[in-house]
């Protein structure tokens, strides 16, 4: 790597490289795209992504970004992207109603941290802004992020959760998160509309995610939590790109499909590897638990292949820009967490 740190711009264009499967999911899809809640952590990546995917397929399709845009500065950055940036607060019906009919609708929009101070706020976005988007995009594909968190705690020796886990309420989010995918579904039934629940566990890039966690602790000498023991990641590059894929695998009922990269992570192992790059030798706190939130992707792995970034490809990246002080998203992903309160 480079003696000095990866711009902000860098790392997005890094991250939102389409691969040849999202590639030649958009050259078959039909019609225009909108991304909800592409203010957030994936929702610039995925709306650049479905840009740069279209120009490579050669089809000019538009692309709508939709988000409350608490920073103005936003829109331009997604404007100069050839993205078409829509101010919106989704909880607003009347708003909801006047966005523009779209083929394929990718569902960013939610909440999770801040949920344990101001729950009734996360119930709102998580189950009634999605009512709203369920009734008004009924005709459309709708891929629905959800996330791992919606299964129970499994043995941390077997597979993980798979698709026909039974669901779990640990905690508020959890609860909600669980909302979000009944409110979909129940429209999904009276509409007719085709839909995908797309369980997402831990999309990492260089400026946030659980490697950026394991990793500042490391390098500044903090001790590192392995309760959970282990754990899942993928590249937010290769979540965007199934993301996109996976408008192609919608139904109805509604597909549920775990995301994830291919291997079970022991939290120590990293921690290790981190150690090794950065000369320091991580300290540990807590006993390893015998079940943990890890989910099996085996499913997502047949349909769309393997990733494109390796577990060490990942912790080079990331120790690279912790290194040089690159600038982090300053959100900690709480990944010790075992009480589902975030």
């Amino acid at each position: 790597m480079a003696n000095s740190a990866l711009t902000d711009h860098a790392i997005e264009q890094l991250l939102s490289e389409p691969t040849p499967g999202a590639i030649e999911a958009v050259r078959q899809l039909d019609g225009d795209y909108m991304v909800l809640g592409v203010g957030g952590k994936m929702g610039t990546t995925t709306a650049v992504m479905l840009r740069r995917a279209l120009d490579a397929a050669g089809k000019s399709a538009k692309v709508y970004g939709v988000s409350r845009f608490s920073r103005p500065e936003a829109k331009l950055e997604l404007e100069q992207s050839g993205i078409l940036p829509i101010s919106c607060d989704l909880a607003d019906a009347a708003q909801v109603a006047q966005l523009p009919e779209v083929a394929n609708v990718e569902y960013l929009a939610g909440q999770k941290f801040g949920t344990d101070s101001a729950p009734d706020e996360t119930w709102i976005q998580n189950t009634v802004v999605p009512s709203l988007v369920a009734q008004k995009f009924r005709q459309s594909r709708i891929v629905v992020f959800s996330t791992g968190c919606v299964y129970p705690f499994t043995p941390v020796e077997g597979r993980g959760a798979v698709e026909t886990t039974p669901v779990a309420f640990l905690g508020e989010y959890a609860s909600t998160c669980v909302g979000r995918e009944r409110v979909f579904t129940h429209y999904a039934r009276k509409f007719g509309t085709k839909q995908l629940m797309y369980r997402l566990n831990y999309a990492v890039e260089l400026r946030y995610g659980v490697l950026v966690d394991i990793g500042q602790r490391v390098l500044s000498g903090q001790p590192v939590d392995i309760t959970m023991n282990v754990f899942n990641l993928i590249w937010q590059g290769d979540a965007c790109a199934r993301a996109i894929q996976c408008l192609q695998q919608v139904s109805n009922p509604p597909k549920i499909l775990n995301v994830t990269g291919p291997d079970k992570i022991p939290l120590r192992d990293v921690a290790e590897r981190f150690g090794k790059v950065f000369g320091k030798p991580p300290t540990f706190i807590g006993a390893p638990a015998a079940a943990a939130w890890h989910s099996d992707a085996s499913e997502s792995m047949r349909l769309f292949g393997p990733t494109t970034k390796s577990l060490d490809d990942m912790i080079g990246l990331v120790a690279a820009h912790l290194r040089t002080g690159g600038r982090l998203l300053g959100k900690p992903t709480h990944f010790e967490t075992r009480d589902g309160k975030f």
